[in-house]
Order: structure tokens, then sequence, then C-alpha cells
């Protein structure tokens, strides 16, 4: 009975556009127990839900529809109306325009109370030194040193990036030899040479042998660790006695290298050898090898 009951059609009308629909009367007792109302399509049942009114664009005088809660005292259709209507009531500002206290030119002024037309004025105004300066600054640092300056010796490093493109280029233009660089350290090594004349592969190493020449100590560069082909940097002789010692540059650095350290400690400690450990904190920003190399010497006997 309820399913001959439910096939039967009764004739109803849209709520929205008031078009004559039909249903089943099961379905119409169903939207008339729950309080439905009932619809032709899906667009009348959006139409008749929605809360947007009817608006005429104040511009142009086309309708449109908008939502209670997006009317404003002046409504337009569309973004391109209301930029029309508010180029008419209000005319173009002109930009206004500044100099440069760098290069003196002509530029517009934006948010902000710019001084300079670009980074490029800005950072040549607040800079320090010419190129010429800091040119002559490392030529005078190189004779007072007696060798190439490091980048970590000079204040001017960042000056002298800023003027030349890199450090390498500035020693370069003051007609010197650059030293290695952190990407040639592990395959390239541009020898420098000590004052006792020996051949060293890094200015830090020089700065270490200079010391030992400074001080009177004798020292012999790259002797062979016992029974391997690993050599050390320095061999100091205390009578009968060899000390080792050695600049671990690269530590922490690269694994390769660690991994060449640790095999140099390991031969030290099985043939009961005396190794000095140098590192770059030693040497830069300031060299401490008087508080270092000096307490393992006395400690061994030695006298200056």
């Amino acid at each position: 009975m309820l399913h001959q009951k439910s096939k039967i059609i009764k004739k109803i009308f849209c709520t929205n556009c008031k078009k004559r629909i039909y249903r089943s009367i099961g379905r119409m007792n169903e939207n008339l127990k729950l309080r439905h109302n009932f619809y032709c399509s899906k667009k009348c049942e959006f139409q008749y839900k929605s809360k947007k009114q009817l608006l005429v664009c104040e511009n142009c005088g086309e309708f449109f529809t908008r939502s209670p809660h997006a009317f404003s005292p002046h409504n337009y259709c569309s973004r391109s109306c209301a930029v029309m209507v508010n180029n008419k009531k209000h005319s173009k500002r002109k930009a206004e325009f500044k100099t440069c206290m760098s290069c003196g030119r002509q530029f517009k002024k934006s948010m902000g109370n710019l001084k300079f037309c670009s980074i490029k004025c800005r950072v040549e105004a607040k800079r320090k030194y010419t190129p010429e300066q800091l040119i002559d600054i490392i030529k005078l640092t190189a004779q007072e040193l007696k060798r190439v300056p490091a980048k970590r010796e000079l204040k001017i490093a960042r000056a002298c990036e800023i003027s030349f493109g890199s450090w390498n280029n500035a020693i370069i233009a003051a007609e010197l030899q650059p030293n290695r660089s952190h990407s040639q350290r592990m395959y390239k090594c541009i020898n420098a040479k000590a004052l006792d004349g020996h051949l060293c592969d890094s200015i830090s190493e020089v700065i270490i042998d200079n010391w030992l020449t400074a001080n009177k100590i004798p020292h012999e560069r790259n002797i062979l660790y016992p029974g391997t082909n690993h050599k050390a940097d320095w061999s100091v002789n205390f009578g009968n006695r060899n000390i080792f010692i050695e600049y671990f540059g690269l530590a922490n650095d690269s694994p390769r290298y660690d991994r060449s350290v640790r095999k140099k400690k390991l031969i030290c400690e099985k043939y009961k050898l005396k190794l000095i450990e140098i590192y770059p904190r030693d040497l830069y920003p300031e060299i401490c090898l008087d508080a270092i190399l000096k307490n393992e010497f006395k400690k061994l006997g030695w006298r200056k």
C-alpha cells in the first residue's frame, strides 16, 4: 500500500518562480512534514534562499546583485567602474623627486626618508676608504709582515670585498700573490716561503715557521711519521726526542682531513711521540703561539 501510495503524482507550484511542477505524494508529504519548500530546479532554490539584492551601478547603470553585508554608500558593478568614477573625482598625484646625496641624480621619492637613489650609492657614501687607500694599506701591511697578509688579519677586508668584489681581487690589485682560498685548500697548494726559506702550504704555516725561527728553535719541515706515509708539518729535536708540531687548519671542515688527523694522533699514541696541535683559533684574530709553544717547550727543558 505504501509503495503504491508513493507513486501517486500530485501537482504543486515552485516557491520561487511559481512554475507548475509534479511530485509524488510521498515526497510532498515528507516536505510538508519537515516544512521544506518546493522548487523546480537548483537554480530556483538558490535564488530563493539567497539574500542578495538587485542594485544599479552608479557608473554604467547595469543591474547586479550583492549581499547586504557588501553594501557601501556607493555601489558599482565592477572594479573598473569604481576606478573610472574615482579618477574623475580625484586628479592624479604627481610623483615627488629627490636628489641623491651620492651621485646627484634625480629620483622618485618612495616610502621612507630615502637619501640615495640606489643601494650602490648608499654603500659608496658610507665607504670610509677609497680603493687607492685600501691598496696602500694592504701594501704597507705586507711590508711590515714581510708576506702577503691574510684576510683575517685586516679590518678592511669587508671594505675590500665591496670595492674589488673579493679579497683576492684586492690582493691582485695591490700587485701581490693571493694566498689559498677556502675552495682551494684541500686540492691546490700555493707555496709561501718563510723567513728561513722553508716552503709552507699556507700563510698560517708561514706564521708558525717564522715564530720558530724568531725564537731560534731548530726545526725541519714535512717529516714522516714512523711506519706511514703521513708527514708532520714540523719536527723539533730536543736531545734524543723528536717533537711533532701540526697545524690542523681544516679541523672540523673536511671529513677526509679529520680522518687524517685521527690517524696521526693514533700513531703518536702508538709510538709515544709528543704532538703539539695548533688550530686557526690560536692564530686568528690574535696570534697566541707564545702561550702554546713556549709552555710546551719549557716543560721539555727549553730555555730561550
